[in-house]
């Protein structure tokens, strides 16, 4: 199922290359639009509120996944099956009776678009871009915590090299005095997020440097965090849905919808209601700011086709070219200074990525196993039975009278289909 998919073509392009070329793109381009949504000069009434945009990110979202779905499962139903029958099946799919598990990993992933948005609006987008390959280390930690998973030796060595290099990246520069500036307007920061005051960041359109306003120890920590989630949230979707089958489509509106409620409740209702009832709800939007939610919206989509038509190997080269992408665009865009610690860190945080998504080499077994499956197996008409040697012995691994002995007695009787095949054939050794 997979190989076909595989297989399939976009306008006479390969979809797997399609998928990648994609992702690479989009990863690109939206932490540089989430970014610049952060720090333009904001509209005369504020600037947007982010709760807004991550909830506006899965009703676009959700609304894609089931048009998408609806359409593939009438190709699957045929032309005289209708709409209504259609829309039904993928209904009855999406409200089983086990959806609501996803509900926790729905809740997380809204968290985390929450805190991407307070990283993006204290880091520059290179930097983010860099720190935010650490969900690589929290999703290896916990598929061993959660899934019993082993790592290899060298996967564990590029996840300590994708440590050192994040660490690398974030050393600080600037003197102590300011590194103690640095530490006050943190905890000030903090507390205005608990104050809903971040969202609206008043008095930020009277500021003439909108990067002035950026907290790196902030955004690190949003970081960490959304990190951290992502991790969590991957490796529990992974754990619950192990072993049930449904399409890309319906397990990305079980997501979307499942996020609409912590969204809206939480986000927008909870934290920010007041401001929304003052302001109005899509206060402060403007043509970057829907191009930032498009972008995140067809994010999730993007990483899943990528996966299904190429693999999660692929997945990783394409971000890391997204980061090298983000890099060079923050130079030309945003004034990004290139240093000699970014560059390291950067370049270690890329090698890190390519180790520990390397595939193991297949190891030949050093002998050949002699136990037999229960059902014979039916040899293609060009495939003859293959000799193996074992010491100075020659094994005839298909008939079992290959040396002139008789079969053993736990051997099962041999399909007649077999001798039928094979009549006639002159044996080669």
């Amino acid at each position: 199922m997979v190989d076909t998919a595989r297989k399939a073509y976009f306008m006479g392009i390969p979809m797997k290359h399609v998928s990648l070329v994609t992702l690479t793109f989009q990863n690109s381009a939206l932490i540089l639009i989430m970014h610049y949504s952060r720090i333009m000069p904001a509209a005369p009434g504020g600037r947007y509120l982010t709760s807004t945009a991550v909830l506006m990110n899965e009703i676009i979202k959700f609304l894609i996944c089931s048009f998408v779905a609806v359409h593939d499962q009438s190709n699957r139903d045929g032309p005289h099956t209708s709409w209504f029958t259609t829309a039904t099946t993928v209904y009855n799919e999406v409200f089983k009776t086990d959806s609501w598990k996803l509900a926790i990993p729905a809740a997380l992933y809204t968290l985390q678009n929450s805190l991407q948005y307070v990283a993006v609006s204290n880091l520059d987008a290179a930097t983010f871009q860099v720190t935010y390959q650490l969900k690589i280390l929290t999703t290896a930690l916990f598929s061993v915590s959660m899934l019993g998973r082993k790592l290899s030796a060298r996967r564990w060595v590029s996840l300590v090299l994708l440590t050192l290099g994040v660490a690398i990246v974030q050393l600080p520069s600037p003197s102590p005095d300011a590194a103690g500036e640095g530490a006050k307007s943190t905890l000030k920061a903090i507390r205005d997020l608990i104050e809903n005051r971040s969202a609206t960041y008043d008095g930020i359109h009277k500021d003439s440097d909108p990067a002035s306003q950026m907290n790196r120890s902030l955004g690190l920590s949003a970081v960490i965090v959304a990190c951290t989630i992502s991790g969590l949230a991957g490796v529990y979707f992974e754990k619950v849905l192990k072993g049930t089958s449904a399409t890309l489509w319906v397990r990305n509106i079980q997501l979307s919808f499942y996020s609409l409620f912590p969204a809206f409740f939480i986000g927008v209702a909870w934290k920010d209601g007041a401001e929304i009832a003052r302001r109005g709800f899509f206060d402060g939007y403007n043509g970057v700011v829907w191009t930032a939610i498009a972008f995140q919206a067809l994010g999730g989509i993007v990483v899943a086709l990528c996966v299904n038509y190429a693999d999660n190997i692929a997945k990783n080269f394409a971000t890391s070219i997204s980061i090298i992408l983000s890099c060079v665009a923050s130079i030309f865009f945003f004034d990004f200074q290139l240093s000699m610690q970014f560059l390291i860190g950067s370049m270690i945080v890329l090698f890190a990525t390519y180790l520990y998504s390397k595939t193991d080499e297949a190891k030949q077994p050093l002998y050949v196993p002699l136990e037999k499956t229960t059902t014979e197996p039916i040899y293609p008409p060009e495939q003859k039975p293959r000799l193996e040697r074992v010491g100075s012995l020659r094994m005839n691994l298909a008939p079992s009278t290959a040396l002139g002995i008789s079969s053993p007695i736990s051997e099962r009787p041999r399909s007649p289909a077999l001798f039928a095949k094979y009549a006639g054939e002159k044996r080669d050794d």
